[in-house]
């Protein structure tokens, strides 16, 4: 049986938008020389579409990986056992926002997304600063990341063990719009 990402992609997308989100843009790569493949999905929550927040989603799947699935596949008329964790991929949630006038306490907000994202979201909060010319004023950026790993096993077989994931991903989303307009000149 081969293993089919690019349909297991395409329903995350469709299940994203069960639950609140707007797909806007799908990037496929696949590197020539080892076959390495990443997707990059841009999403915005259906009710935040016009910004001021933008939501990037990455899976990145080494070939080798692809094939002991595959193997795992061939070897068995039945879904494939993954209690090792073996065929397990990562997926990076990557939220962004406009510049920052009024940066808000790291340290508030990384417990405030801890609480909402709890231990099947863990999220990681900074922000960079950074000053283009010098008659340019600073440059205040927030860069919140939600890492989920997830079995190819679970991806094919048991989609809706996304359910969680992206209920969680899409609270984490309506709580930086909420608040983007304290933070930011844009509401």
């Amino acid at each position: 049986m081969p293993v089919d990402l690019a349909s297991t992609i395409t329903y995350l997308k469709d299940h994203a938008l069960e639950h609140g989100f707007h797909v806007h843009d799908e990037r496929h790569f696949i590197e020539t020389y080892t076959l390495r493949q990443s997707w990059e999905i841009d999403v915005h929550p259906a009710d935040a579409c016009t910004g001021p927040l933008d939501l990037h989603i990455a899976v990145d799947v080494e070939p080798r990986l692809l094939l002991q699935f595959e193997d795992a596949l061939n070897e068995t008329d039945d879904v494939p056992d993954d209690d090792n964790d073996t065929y397990t991929v990562t997926f990076f949630f990557n939220w962004s926002l406009p510049p920052l006038e009024r940066p808000p306490d790291l340290i508030m907000l990384s417990a405030e997304l801890a609480g909402i994202g709890g231990i099947n979201l863990p999220i990681e909060v900074s922000s960079v600063e950074s000053m283009g010319a010098l008659s340019s004023a600073e440059d205040r950026r927030l860069s919140v990341v939600g890492v989920v790993k997830r079995s190819l096993v679970d991806l094919m077989f048991r989609q809706d063990s996304f359910c969680e994931v992206f209920d969680r991903v899409h609270e984490v989303s309506m709580h930086l719009v909420d608040h983007a307009g304290e933070w930011t000149d844009q509401s």
